[in-house]
């Protein structure tokens, strides 16, 4: 089992998962203060300053149900999310990827199946060639009745 583990951490997509998981606390740390310093004063003068986390909340019986809160944070979340995206959009084309280079190729096809659709194709030439010979047969006899 120590084996399994060993091979298992070794393997190359851990590592990028660490890493990933590294820098991403890293970059967390510029994304959180892009928003809370520089967009949400912004958003703040456009909404009027409006703080939902305050005084949107639902009271039943003792229990307080802050769902202010959590459309804070989800409008929270959807601003990181679109900072992000446009930083990654920026990042990609100062390095130079395109979306383009992702286009997946068609698989090439085997020996056996273009020779299976060529002979499949050569079958429906040959049906199509009776059918046309049977008709030309059919109108010939009506002719001679």
């Amino acid at each position: 089992m120590l084996k399994e583990f060993k091979k298992f951490i070794a393997r190359g997509n851990v590592m990028d998962l660490a890493v990933g998981v590294i820098v991403g606390g890293a970059f967390s740390s510029i994304v959180t203060s892009l928003v809370n310093n520089i967009l949400m004063p912004v958003i703040g003068v456009i909404t009027g300053g409006i703080d939902f986390s305050e005084g949107l909340t639902l009271k039943v019986k003792d229990a307080t149900i802050n769902y202010g809160a959590f459309l804070q944070s989800v409008l929270d979340f959807l601003i990181i999310a679109f900072c992000i995206f446009i930083m990654v959009k920026i990042v990609n084309k100062i390095l130079g990827h395109h979306e383009e280079e992702k286009k997946e190729e068609t698989p090439k096809k085997s020996d056996e199946v273009i020779l299976l659709e060529d002979i499949r194709d050569l079958l429906k030439e040959e049906k199509k060639s009776e059918k046309k010979e049977t008709k030309k047969a059919s109108k010939e006899e009506k002719k001679k009745k």
